[in-house]
């Protein structure tokens, strides 16, 4: 088998996947949401380290602008103007 990663020794890997491959369900569902949490949380503090004058609704706007497009930004954007009339 060929290697995932290349700065992982092969013995190391197989042992990984093992281990990954034996987990249960809802022990590797625990591990991808972690993950997932985790790369939120740094996107959004790097974009707020990026726009340190941005007020917590601009950040989540540019949070969806940068991770899903600038057409469901701006659509996101329309409907929350609707939402505080």
């Amino acid at each position: 088998m060929r290697t995932q990663s290349p700065d992982t020794h092969p013995e190391i890997e197989k042992v990984l996947i093992s281990l990954i491959q034996n987990s249960s369900v809802a022990k590797r569902i625990s591990k991808v949401r972690s993950l997932s949490e985790s790369t939120i949380k740094l996107s959004r503090r790097a974009i707020r380290r990026a726009n340190p004058g941005l007020d917590k609704t601009e950040l989540n706007f540019k949070f969806i602008s940068c991770h899903y497009g600038e057409k469901l930004a701006a659509l996101f954007r329309e409907h929350m103007k609707g939402r505080s009339l």
